[in-house]
């Protein structure tokens, strides 16, 4: 999947989540920028398993903890 079209996806989760579009940077930490608690966390990881049809390890949680984060890891999950 292009990196253009995993962003504007990625986008559309976090307003799912309710992030509002201005937190929304690719600096941005999940939890100190965009305050996703363990509740926000849980809908986060189901709209981006959904929505880029990937599973999300258990392992491989810890490791999103930035936008940047969770763009690498769709780039190398999505084909």
């Amino acid at each position: 999947m292009e990196s253009a079209k995993i962003r504007r996806n990625l986008y559309r989760v976090f307003r799912k989540t309710g992030v509002p579009k201005e937190l929304i940077d690719e600096n941005a930490t999940l939890n100190e920028d965009l305050f996703l608690d363990d509740n926000d966390m849980t809908c986060f990881l189901y709209y981006l398993e959904t929505n880029f049809n990937v599973d999300i390890k258990k392992n491989e949680i810890s490791r999103l903890r930035s936008v940047k984060d969770t763009i690498d890891f769709l780039q190398s999950h999505c084909a």
